[in-house]
């Protein structure tokens, strides 16, 4: 049995990749139903990734923790051959 010895990406590598996702400031996304104004880059938040955020509807910023498939899509990634 083959074994596979890929090292998890660590948590800055993680927070670029999700920012070249589209989660990062100044972008616009929508999840959870809402669209949301980006106003700042990743950065890890309890065990996951967020983003700072406000609405139209509310100026104030607040921290919104992303969706836990788009941090393990991140996590299982195979880093690019040298």
């Amino acid at each position: 049995m083959a074994t596979r010895n890929l090292e998890s990406p660590s948590v800055s590598e993680m927070c670029a990749h999700v920012k070249h996702l589209g989660y990062a400031a100044p972008g616009r996304i929508r999840l959870y139903g809402e669209e949301f104004e980006v106003v700042s880059d990743p950065f890890p938040e309890d065990d996951g990734i967020a983003v700072h955020v406000k609405t139209k509807s509310n100026s104030t910023v607040r921290v919104l923790q992303l969706p836990a498939t788009v941090v393990q899509s991140v996590k299982r990634r195979r880093p690019k051959a040298a």
